[in-house]
């Protein structure tokens, strides 16, 4: 998903939301691409591909894929914009002219994504691809193939993968956008900030961006985007109350999942914790660890200055 940082004001919290918003719809849209193939742990193990050692590439499947792609995207200047940060170093510098965007951030060098690597491989992964995983275990099995070579690899290593660069490259824009949120919030009222980052204090800088309501509603319209983009939209007219809940239990709830007699396209709990247990918590750290490096190089005066403005 693009946004245009070029037009507008990118730290309107009405804007940071709109982005957002429509973040929850790529990604979702992602992880149910994505559970359509089997786990297949083999492009997450690093050396598995002698291909890759041939051409000198001792990393994974899914690291040699983030690395060609970026390298295509680092040439067409997209991790010159402020909410793009990519997950392989060393990349060529743009063919194209910088875009001159406007003084959003304040410079820094965060970059979450290795902590977002590794849960996505460890902990969603598996999760959101189970049932093609079972499914194809048990055609598996009706060819006579049983034991551990029945279960996981369907050899799509290809599709998976492509899959999976969009979904990080997604989540990716999702926690560094936290960043936009601190620097909006920090800019409304520096003074509420500032005794905080001068005497570091992670817990009262979290308090100032928490905001639990917003956080609860958030995981509902979340849940509810999820049953609805996973169900199957092809029923008749009298089936198309029936609802299944995040566990796969046919309800008439607005929560669940719409089939006609069949399972939802992904598990919609597993959805909802993907934010609740990862993007959230993860976004907040990027957002105070923002906050705490925001005053560095400003002098004395500088500093004073900020925290003579109030918020309105």
């Amino acid at each position: 998903m693009q946004s245009n940082l070029t037009v507008g004001d990118p730290l309107s919290l009405e804007h940071i939301r709109s982005v957002l918003i429509r973040l929850e719809d790529t990604i979702i849209f992602d992880l149910i691409e994505r559970a359509q193939f089997a786990h297949n742990p083999r492009i997450y193990q690093r050396g598995a591909f002698q291909g890759l050692k041939d051409l000198g590439f001792e990393g994974s499947w899914l690291e040699w894929f983030l690395k060609e792609t970026e390298t295509f995207h680092a040439k067409a200047r997209r991790y010159t914009s402020p909410d793009e940060y990519p997950f392989t170093s060393g990349l060529p510098d743009p063919v194209l002219p910088p875009l001159q965007f406007p003084k959003i951030l304040y410079p820094n060098k965060i970059n979450a994504n290795p902590s977002i690597l590794s849960f996505y491989v460890r902990y969603i992964i598996p999760r959101i691809t189970r049932r093609a995983t079972l499914c194809l275990a048990a055609s598996k099995r009706i060819k006579g193939i049983v034991g551990d070579e029945e279960y996981e690899d369907d050899g799509n290593y290809g599709s998976a993968a492509t899959i999976d660069v969009e979904v990080l490259q997604a989540i990716s824009k999702r926690v560094h956008y936290g960043k936009f949120v601190s620097e909006s919030k920090f800019l409304e009222n520096p003074s509420a900030f500032i005794p905080h980052i001068l005497k570091p204090n992670r817990q009262r800088l979290e308090d100032l961006i928490t905001k639990p309501e917003v956080e609860r509603k958030l995981l509902i319209r979340l849940r509810a985007k999820a049953a609805t983009y996973a169900q199957d939209l092809d029923l008749a007219p009298d089936n198309s109350s029936n609802v299944v809940n995040g566990n796969g239990v046919k309800s008439n709830g607005a929560n669940g999942s719409v089939v006609n007699g069949s399972s939802p396209k992904i598990e919609v709990d597993g959805v909802v914790d993907l934010y609740e247990s990862y993007i959230i918590p993860l976004t907040k750290e990027v957002e105070v660890d923002y906050l705490l490096h925001r005053l560095d190089g400003l002098s004395e005066e500088d500093v004073q200055r900020l925290e003579t403005k109030s918020g309105a």
